[in-house]
């Protein structure tokens, strides 16, 4: 369902590491059934500030048609906008282990973890580190591999495909490379689970 600027899906569900804490165990039958997802929420610039994302929320809540609503948000921990909704902030999930441990290789390699998002960034900064650095940058990769950079070269199945991950890291392009340097940046971001319920 699209409200003017949120996107809510109803099926399937992705399990959500909030939702434990507010709902039990359900089949994903009774999931798709009972609960909604509210993945975006987007509003163009020229209208930010005036409570519209709050408003717009508010009123998805009361369209979703299910008697649950959750969201996991990035920017939920900066703009409590749907909290003012009526959403409860539920759980924080901080960064993956993995992604803190290739922060810190890449910040010793002089990038600015800030810069993370910028694919252009990335690969200008790929293209003026040595050999031997960028040895630094595929060992890290291999050392502390997280389910989201084995996806990163298998998109097509679930979790990736673990025995072939060394192999696809020492051939990756500057290109490939920087993709999962950019996967790692939006790890790097804290999720904030919000919920609602009828």
């Amino acid at each position: 369902m699209n409200c003017a600027g949120v996107i809510v899906y109803c099926y399937p569900p992705p399990t959500c590491f909030g939702r434990r804490h507010v709902l039990p165990n359900m089949s994903m039958k009774e999931l798709n059934e009972k609960l909604s997802i509210i993945s975006r929420v987007v509003v163009h610039p020229k209208y930010r500030t005036i409570g519209l994302g709050a408003k717009l929320v508010h009123e998805t809540l009361q369209l979703a048609g299910t008697p649950y609503v959750e969201m996991p948000a990035v920017m939920a921990k900066y703009n409590p906008f749907a909290e003012k909704a009526g959403m409860q902030k539920i759980a924080e999930q901080p960064p993956p282990k993995e992604a803190l441990a290739i922060a810190q290789v890449l910040q010793k390699l002089g990038f600015n973890i800030q810069l993370l998002g910028s694919r252009k960034y990335i690969l200008q900064k790929l293209q003026t580190l040595k050999h031997e650095q960028l040895k630094h940058v595929r060992k890290a990769f291999i050392t502390h591999k997280h389910v989201r950079f084995l996806k990163g070269f298998f998109p097509h199945k679930p979790y990736g495909e673990t025995k072939l991950f060394k192999t696809k890291i020492m051939k990756a392009d500057l290109p490939q490379l920087a993709k999962l340097i950019k996967i790692c940046g939006m790890l790097l971001q804290t999720k904030v689970y919000l919920f609602w319920e009828r």
